[in-house]
């Protein structure tokens, strides 16, 4: 930044500070956009059953060549066909983790395991009655670890579509590694997933409160309103294209929308419960037939590891000592002071864009650089915006939520600004940074929605690196998050390894890079969270710098 940047930035301080003062003392109010407004209250829902299985979405139109890259997307992402569970829905059939078994496969050409080989697993499913399974589409998660070493690697899974499964492990480290095989989802559930989101948001309500003086209306918003003799406000943004509609109010023009907020729907109780149980048919560990772990050696002069098989991605990295380590040619450094981060970060423009999980890095560090100050602008905690500032060193980071559609409580809609066009806005150049991360509040959407998201957002990607090649962009990816029922289905695994597929294609070759916290996740011995603990974010942040700080 130039001088005369800087003095803005110093009097920006000051204007922040006043603005902050003025605006929270004639705002009091402003602390229940915290709270989310709880049913039951009048709200305008129209006349028609928001809950019927009727396709009502209005999706952004698509030219030719859109539509045969969206083609393409769900061609990728097709899940393995499953005979459908006929009513009622019985476990009988159902893939059954404790009856199924995985086996190590010995090393080929004999001899002790090395490090650098490729280790393979057989994994066999058999149902609840002991039959094996004749078909694939179980959604299996594989990693090998060492825990003593706070070593861990993903696997990468094939499935052979007729009850087996082979899992793929590199071998980066010496010593003991066990094998650890968990059924996420039987197949049998993948249909239900498939269509709890498939032709309409399900599990999330949306709302928006319209205000004139002394009066005030609810009314229900998506993309996917029940079609109904109610009018609706048309929300369309005009630059990136992107959908939004709320049925209008009764009193009101829909320029009187202020507010925005969403309401978890009480789910039915459903006979396909069954298939969603934590421990008994989902997230549950396969057990090993024989040993369950291998004794790996260092690779010694002339020797030489294993083949591996180049149709089979390799992993992204993997944990040695508790600190991440690329496999994909880049180097991980460790920022493990204050000073260091500052010093990579110094003089740069670090603009965030995404939802709590990116907000995350923001507060990682400010935790970690004390003169990193952080103003909440409106005092929103979730969805901010945030300006950090640390004047001496010239670092400026902001965040700002995606956009709808956002699960949070009451937020002004003067806030719900999509990256695209914040992208649009952005100068860019060599000491820009740009990070985003979209997925986990799309998981209840279609996946035609959350395509034509990305691809408002890869257009402007595009158009910032037009006019500002060295802007360096950073995307993070989905990461796991363990939910428990009665929310299983709401907040399974299965919709973001979709979404996470679709993000990595879409921006595979651009001039972008990957904080892959899908692997990162899977990894780490830690428990899955939809917000990751701190050993894996402080990994993260490595990556980051890394990228920003080669």
């Amino acid at each position: 930044m130039d001088r005369n940047w800087k003095g803005l930035l110093k009097s920006g301080i000051i204007f922040v500070s006043l603005s902050l003062f003025v605006y929270t003392f004639y705002h009091i109010d402003f602390l229940e956009f915290q709270k989310t407004p709880k049913p039951p209250f009048k709200i305008n829902r129209g006349s028609s059953d928001p809950g019927s299985n009727q396709n009502y979405c209005t999706f952004r139109p698509l030219s030719p060549e859109e539509i045969d890259e969206e083609n393409t997307l769900l061609d990728s992402i097709a899940w393995p066909n499953t005979p459908s569970v006929p009513p009622p829905v019985s476990l009988n059939d159902t893939s059954n983790a404790a009856r199924s078994n995985f086996v190590i496969l010995p090393r080929p050409g004999g001899g002790s395991w090395l490090v650098g080989d490729q280790l393979e697993v057989m994994i066999k499913m058999f149902d609840f009655k002991g039959r094996p399974k004749n078909h694939g589409g179980d959604f299996l998660l594989t990693r090998l670890h060492n825990r003593a070493l706070e070593a861990g690697v993903a696997g990468q899974v094939v499935d052979h579509l007729n009850g087996t499964y082979s899992a793929v492990f590199v071998l980066p480290w010496e010593g003991k590694s066990q094998v650890e095989v968990t059924l996420v989802h039987p197949s049998e559930a993948i249909p239900f997933l498939q269509r709890f989101a498939g032709e309409k948001p399900n599990g999330v309500d949306f709302y928006s409160t319209f205000q004139s003086g002394s009066l005030n209306e609810i009314t229900m918003c998506s993309v996917c309103l029940p079609p109904t003799q109610q009018p609706q406000c048309n929300y369309t943004d005009l630059n990136t294209g992107e959908l939004w509609f709320c049925y209008k109010p009764q009193n009101l023009s829909c320029d009187a929308r202020i507010k925005h907020f969403h309401v978890k729907q009480k789910l039915p109780k459903a006979k396909e419960d069954v298939l969603f149980e934590n421990g008994v048919t989902m997230n549950i560990g396969i057990p090993a037939s024989g040993p369950a772990h291998v004794t790996v050696f260092p690779k010694m002069k002339g020797q030489l590891a294993t083949d591996s098989n180049k149709d089979i991605p390799g992993p992204a990295g993997y944990y040695y000592k508790g600190l991440w380590s690329s496999l994909s040619g880049s180097t991980v450094k460790r920022f493990n002071s204050a000073s260091a981060i500052s010093q990579c970060l110094k003089d740069k423009v670090v603009h965030m864009y995404g939802d709590s999980t990116v907000r995350q890095w923001l507060e990682f560090l400010s935790s970690e650089l004390s003169d990193l100050k952080v103003y909440n602008l409106y005092n929103l905690k979730k969805p901010g915006p945030y300006v950090a500032l640390d004047y001496a060193k010239n670092i400026f980071v902001t965040f700002r939520c995606h956009g709808l559609p956002l699960r949070m409580g009451y937020l002004p809609v003067t806030e719900l600004h999509y990256i695209a066009n914040e992208l649009d806005a952005v100068t860019g150049g060599k000491n820009t940074v740009v990070v985003f991360g979209v997925w986990a509040h799309f998981n209840t959407f279609p996946i035609k929605y959350y395509i034509r998201r990305l691809m408002s957002i890869r257009k402007a990607v595009v158009r910032l690196l037009a006019r500002a090649p060295d802007t360096r962009i950073i995307i993070r990816t989905a990461n796991l998050k363990q939910s428990s029922t009665p929310y299983s289905v709401l907040f399974s695994d299965w919709p973001s390894l979709q979404r996470d597929k679709i993000l990595r294609t879409m921006f595979k070759g651009m001039d972008v890079y990957f904080v892959d916290a899908w692997e990162m996740t899977v990894a780490h011995y830690l428990k899955h969270d939809i917000h990751p603990p701190r050993p894996i974010i402080k990994n993260m942040i490595d990556v980051v710098l890394s990228y920003i700080c080669p």
